[in-house]
């Protein structure tokens, strides 16, 4: 068993981002920026948008904070996020969410400009991950694929389970695990024997949301847990498996940082992009 750290694979990919960051600068004369949303005072989202403008501003990049009442309707959030869209000295659009339950997420998520959707979670980001196009892949799958890679995890031809069907985790890294020859299962709530079939993985994702809910692996596979819950735990039943895994990704330490990092660059990414410089890193493919 060996431990794949997202701290040290995202470390390495911040400090990247950082250098092409202070080059964008230095030709454009301003710094790439990031817009942050958020809606409502839910303290788990507080903190992430806190540690997200964080890193930005450590990165190199300029942090904008948008912070809506609690009671925002779903019209006054697209209208907030469509000026974000339309303003010129913003590169990338991240909406915290979940956001509160009257507003209709989606409609907010598909009010982002595709050339800032930076987090990856508008309808045309996911199918730029599904036909391999050009694009920015949702971060946290993003994050993991750059970590299987940075892993040396052969993806050809073996057999990976996504357990989670969510449009911006569990769709998206099956589509971008298939773009890598990988053959593979989405597994969900509703899938019979799903203990089973995650034990026939090369692979597992595991991205349900429930803490510790996997349990059994088919010994020597690569485990990858997406999942975060109540006292740092993880959707993979860690201590049970973490002798029978290959590869097996903490938490925190895994995943977490891979989104982050993720995010960070494809800002970079769209800040050179939008100004037509050379050296626009794709995600996706």
């Amino acid at each position: 068993m060996a431990l794949m750290s997202g701290t040290d694979v995202a470390r390495e990919i911040t400090e990247q981002t950082t250098k092409r960051a202070h080059e964008f600068e230095q030709r454009t004369g301003r710094k790439p920026c990031l817009a942050a949303v958020l809606v409502g005072e839910d303290p788990a989202s507080v903190t992430y948008v806190k540690m997200k403008r964080n890193r930005s501003a450590k990165a190199g990049i300029e942090s904008r904070f948008v912070h809506l009442p609690a009671e925002t309707t779903t019209e006054q959030l697209v209208a907030e996020i469509t000026k974000l869209s339309e303003d010129p000295g913003v590169d990338g659009i991240l909406l915290q969410h979940p956001v509160p339950k009257h507003i209709d997420e989606r409609a907010a998520f598909e009010a982002i400009a595709p050339s800032k959707d930076v987090d990856g979670v508008t309808m045309h980001s996911f199918a730029a991950m599904a036909f391999s196009e050009p694009g920015f892949a949702s971060a946290t799958p993003g994050g993991i694929m750059r970590l299987l890679e940075a892993y040396e995890v052969d993806l050809k031809g073996k057999h990976a389970v996504v357990v989670g069907r969510s449009p911006i985790l569990g769709k998206p890294v099956a589509m971008l695990l298939l773009a890598k020859d990988a053959t593979v299962t989405i597994c969900h709530s509703k899938t019979e024997n799903l203990d089973e079939i995650v034990r026939t993985a090369d692979i597992v994702v595991a991205a349900v949301g429930k803490p510790k809910f996997i349990t059994a692996i088919k010994p020597g596979a690569v485990v990858i847990d997406a999942g975060y819950n109540e006292g740092n735990v993880g959707d993979v039943d860690f201590e049970q498996l973490v002798d029978s895994a290959s590869l097996i990704t903490p938490v925190p330490g895994g995943v977490g940082p891979m989104t982050i990092a993720l995010l960070l660059e494809q800002t970079v990414s769209a800040a050179t992009r939008r100004a037509d410089l050379v050296d626009v890193s794709e995600v996706v493919g």
